[in-house]
């Protein structure tokens, strides 16, 4: 690729390409099988067109929000990102600072690298991901890290009663601990040598910071995998919300959801938030994009907590696409761990920034002075 800055998403997505180990950027990249899924959340959300207007008053535009209780600069928060912290030296430490400084929240994954205090540390507090385990002891264990450590807003993951099946996982050798997946693997990091001068040598330890004191050989992924492969809990119900409930005094927000009955259950479980998700396609190959699926979740839930959404959003215009569809907010995934592995802190930061813009200049064009304002009448709906 020539020499130039990197502009959109995508761009910072062949900078992370040509930066990382192909196992780790297929990690990211990758979704369930055949990733129809993976291609449907994105393209789905260009089909969305914006009604723009003109000879408005659009002076003193303010892209500010509030997400779970948390104000935010814009409606926008970073998803939680498993391995993130291999993306770069520390990475979902730079990743938080660049998020607070840009006034949205970051989630730390209950799979990342850093450690919560490390993270906290460095920006203050995030908001905290979690899987329901087998192991409540564990779960009660990571609510009260997370809680000590100013954690109030709980994403819970509930699409993950077993893990999706990735092609690119398994043909990179990351499912297995044979001495060709080794081989593999081997070649693959010895092809990206700065990654592994600045990640994987200077960017140590590189356990998985937030189970370390619970799971043993948690610093090793092919023991921690075959750990976490025990602990993935199928038997989970709603009656295990009642229970988070419990031991959870902030707010929780439901990751997973992409059915209308399965929202209108959450509201009656009482969580603060839902967030209208397929993992990224990682899951299920085949289920419908989490755009396609957004307004009925929004009239199913009619207020009775926070729609959030993510999957596919790969601009500041798709922000704005997803509110004029009914959500509160969006979280994003992949573009700000291809934008940490392209430039650290400073490309997150970068990425946000544009975003905002992005966002702000959708709004000016389409009439809508605040995210308030920006609803199904600032789309360009054919009339039927």
């Amino acid at each position: 690729m020539p020499l130039q800055l990197p502009a959109t998403a995508d761009d910072y997505r062949r900078l992370a390409r040509a930066r990382l180990p192909r196992f780790l950027f297929d990690y990211i990249d990758g979704g369930a099988t055949d990733e129809q899924t993976v291609r449907a959340n994105v393209a789905d959300w260009a089909t969305i067109a914006l009604r723009q207007r003109v000879l408005v008053d659009v002076d003193g535009i303010d892209t500010s929000a509030t997400l779970l209780g948390q104000a935010c600069s814009m409606p926008l928060a970073l998803a939680p990102v498993g391995l993130a912290g291999l993306m770069a030296r520390r990475g979902e430490a730079q990743a938080a600072r660049a998020a607070r400084a840009a006034g949205v929240p970051f989630t730390l994954s209950t799979v990342g690298i850093c450690p919560l205090a490390e993270v906290t540390e460095a920006a203050g507090p995030v908001w905290f991901q979690l899987y329901m385990l087998r192991d409540r002891g564990v779960v009660r264990a990571l609510l009260q890290r997370a809680w000590e450590s100013g954690c109030r807003t709980l994403v819970f993951t509930v699409d993950l009663p077993v893990s999706g099946m990735r092609h690119r996982d398994t043909r990179n050798g990351l499912e297995s601990a044979s001495a060709r997946a080794r081989l593999i693997r081997a070649g693959q990091l010895l092809s990206r040598p700065a990654w592994l001068l600045d990640v994987a040598v200077r960017g140590q330890p590189h356990a998985f910071g937030n189970l370390t004191d619970q799971v043993p050989g948690a610093a090793d992924f092919t023991a921690f995998k075959a750990w976490v492969d025990t602990q993935f809990d199928p038997s989970v119900t709603w009656a295990e919300i009642d229970w988070l409930r419990a031991q959870w005094q902030g707010a929780i927000a439901l990751k997973g959801v992409l059915d209308a009955e399965d929202a209108t259950a959450a509201v009656r479980a009482g969580v603060q938030g839902i967030v209208v998700s397929n993992h990224g396609g990682r899951q299920l190959d085949g289920v419908a994009s989490t755009v396609a699926k957004l307004p009925a979740i929004v009239q199913a839930v009619g207020g009775g907590a926070e729609v959030l959404v993510d999957g596919g959003i790969r601009s500041g215009v798709d922000v704005f696409r997803a509110l004029a569809l009914g959500a509160r907010g969006a979280l994003i995934g992949r573009p700000w761990a291809f934008a940490l592995a392209a430039a650290g802190e400073r490309g997150v930061s970068d990425l946000l920034s544009r975003w905002r813009r992005e966002l702000l200049l959708a709004m000016t064009l389409t009439g809508a002075r605040s995210p308030a304002e920006i609803d199904g009448a600032r789309l360009d709906r054919p009339k039927s």
